[in-house]
């Protein structure tokens, strides 16, 4: 197939009405590059077109002239035909441009060169559409940053950023740039950085609170093969909310097809508490040994008294020795019997999985996933925060004149309350009948009408003795909370006070638990040193704001006290533009990390001096002067040099290697024996 060329003919387009002082001009002098660059853009953003760094020369190190074009100046050639390929191009070869050198005596820029012609029309009301000319503000990309930490969607993010602006028009940026930023800035974590930053993470936490447990299971090529960690927030729940656990698996969480588990308990307001989390490579029983062995190490060897997972085999068989036998765990019939602490399947944790689920992808990265975990664990916190403080500064107010509902009222979270006050309700459709009575054991037969013609018989015995009451639906011993049977039992009675028993510390709001006092892990944003310059002024600023917004005068002052500021910043920028300075009594690692590398140096054929070339000439004019005395004495000054060269090399590789406390990480994603790394 022969080459395909399009060739477009240079027509004269008519140019856009832009003011005079923004139009470039033979002559025109600029302070730097920079300036005279920025100015042409300015042009071209006025008049409806965009431009690009056309060439650049240069004299060793410095720049002597540039050439900046249209963005269109290119022309288009394929070699695959129009029939082929249909993409759009955006090449016309448009002439307009500006030639740019440098002034030697001057230290300045000036434009020799200006051609504003274009081949194509120009349209200023459509420049916005134009890459160059759209742009992310720092408030901008900090506020996509944080939302996309927070796990709000992109198209989220961008609806917030229109409805605040006032339409799409006042934008100067696209739904693109914001998933775009995402994807590269923000998102953008090679494969074996990500291993690495995972492994970071553990020891940031770790850092944070020792308390933090993590192990890792590693393959021969140290790629991630098993990976459990638990905050010291949820360890310290585990002490009360440890006895029944939920743990279930889901997938597609992670870029690596890593399987994700977690272990889930219920906490004194009945809500799911994050009790430890893992990824897997496989489902194999000898992974779920490893994970439950691993986990029972990080809560102190207490195995909880139910646990409820999903009937894989490998779970079961992992299962069995130290917990409960097969019977014990999938028969229903046996549940009712052991407490479960409102828990009847792994629902919990397929909760806490679509929670997961909204804001992972099968491409997420593991730092992605763990920011997430700690969102996830945030919200838990957040919840149980919440509701202890309604707890502490509220009532509900009892349903019914009992003393007993009183009992519960004092004792029990709302959560919990609101339960027991549903059971005191549901005594409106039970009827009670008395079997037999023998030395203060009585045995009730109690019919409960469910439907206008479905009624459900109960047995309930009660010993007065031991101020003890059953009920044959076993809801007390599964959830904890006395049923409706027993209360009309208890009722019936005249019975004034529950036994203590019968009112659970599990529920109670009394309870001083360890854990409320310990803040949950979260891992701090590592953000670039004007990103926080850039917050902590947002943040103090706003009170500001705030305070001026009062009133039309107030607000005067502060725009006055802004231009005066700007004015003063940018004298202060021309002033230090150029060069700057970094000694040892104000640098710090973050005047460290901002260091850049000089530009580079490329070179043709091999350095016209090198070391010891110096040392060779004066051995070659010995030689040719024949003069052996002094030959011998430089070649011995030689071995010395080089022998005090080859000390100092040494000397000075053997202090390179300890540069602080410098570690490095040689976690992988995974890819097949067993290493381990835990704490």
């Amino acid at each position: 197939m022969g080459v395909f060329t399009v060739l477009t003919r240079c027509i004269v387009q008519p140019l856009s009405v832009v003011d005079d002082e923004l139009v470039p001009k033979i002559g025109m002098t600029f302070t730097t590059l920079e300036d005279a660059g920025k100015f042409y853009r300015n042009y071209a953003k006025a008049a409806g077109f965009s431009t690009r760094v056309r060439c650049t020369n240069r004299k060793g190190n410095e720049i002597k002239n540039q050439l900046i074009t249209c963005s269109r100046e290119e022309k288009w050639k394929s070699k695959i035909s129009p029939t082929k390929k249909t993409n759009p191009t955006a090449g016309v070869n448009c002439p307009a441009r500006i030639y740019i050198h440098t002034l030697k005596d001057v230290g300045a820029w000036i434009i020799s060169k200006v051609v504003l012609d274009h081949s194509h029309p120009c349209c200023p009301s459509k420049v916005e559409m134009l890459k160059q000319h759209r742009k992310l503000s720092m408030s901008i990309r900090r506020t996509i940053e944080n939302n996309d930490e927070a796990g709000i969607r992109p198209s989220k993010t961008y609806q917030s950023f229109v409805a605040a602006a006032g339409g799409h028009r006042e934008l100067n940026f696209i739904e693109k740039d914001v998933r775009n930023y995402i994807t590269r800035e923000v998102r953008n974590v090679s494969e074996q950085e990500d291993a690495k930053e995972f492994g970071k993470y553990f020891l940031r936490m770790k850092e944070k609170n020792p308390n933090f447990f993590f192990e890792l299971e590693l393959e021969e090529d140290q790629s991630i093969k098993l990976a459990f960690w638990a905050d010291a927030r949820s360890r310290a729940a585990f002490e009360y909310f440890g006895d029944v656990i939920s743990f279930d698996t889901t997938y597609n969480t992670n870029r690596y097809n890593l399987v994700c588990g977690s272990f889930v308990g219920v906490n004194h307001h009945g809500q799911s508490t994050l009790l430890g989390c893992s990824l897997m490579k496989n489902e194999e029983i000898e992974s779920f040994k490893w994970l439950f062995q691993c986990w029972l190490r990080c809560m102190g060897g207490n195995a909880p008294k139910g646990f409820f997972t999903d009937q894989y085999a490998s779970m079961k068989r992992a299962l069995e020795a130290y917990l409960y036998e097969d019977r014990h765990i999938w028969v229903p019939i046996y549940l009712d019997h052991h407490f479960w602490a409102g828990m009847r399947s792994t629902q919990r944790s397929e909760s806490m999985h679509s929670f997961f689920n909204k804001y992972i992808t099968r491409n997420s990265s593991l730092i992605q996933f763990v920011k997430q975990y700690d969102n996830c664990l945030g919200s838990g916190e957040q919840a149980e925060r919440e509701s202890d403080a309604a707890d502490f500064h509220t009532v509900i107010p009892c349903a019914t004149k009992s003393s007993i509902e009183a009992q519960f009222q004092d004792a029990y979270t709302h959560a919990k309350f609101r339960e027991v006050q549903a059971q005191f309700r549901g005594k409106a459709n039970c009827i009670i009948r008395l079997k037999n009575s023998t030395l203060g054991y009585s045995v009730y037969e109690v019919v409960e009408q469910v439907s206008s013609s479905i009624f459900n018989k109960f047995a309930v015995t009660y010993d007065s003795v031991a101020a003890e009451v059953k009920c044959q639906c076993l809801l007390f011993e599964s959830r904890g909370i006395l049923c409706r049977h027993a209360l009309s039992v208890l009722s019936f009675e005249q019975v004034s006070q529950v036994s203590p028993r019968y009112i659970l510390e599990r529920w109670s709001k009394k309870v001083k638990r360890r854990h409320t006092h310990i803040k949950g892990s979260h891992d701090e944003p590592l953000m670039e040193a004007r990103s926080k310059r850039f917050d902590q002024l947002v943040f103090r600023s706003q009170n500001i704001c705030e305070f001026a917004s009062e009133s039309e005068e107030l607000t005067t002052i502060l725009h006055r006290a802004y231009d005066n500021t700007m004015a003063e910043m940018e004298a202060l920028k021309a002033k230090r533009k150029g060069t700057s300075s970094l000694s040892h009594e104000d640098a710090n690692l973050e005047s460290v990390n901002e260091l850049q590398s000089p530009p580079r140096i490329r070179t043709r054929g091999r350095p016209k001096n090198k070391l010891g070339s110096k040392l060779e000439k004066q051995i070659e004019n010995a030689t040719k002067k024949k003069k052996t005395k002094v030959l011998s004495e430089l070649m011995c000054e030689c071995y010395i040099q080089i022998n005090l060269f080859d000390a100092a090399s040494a000397a000075h590789s053997n202090c390179s290697q300890y540069q602080g406390h410098v570690i490095n990480y040689q976690f992988r994603v995974p890819a097949a024996g067993d290493n381990s790394l835990g704490v």
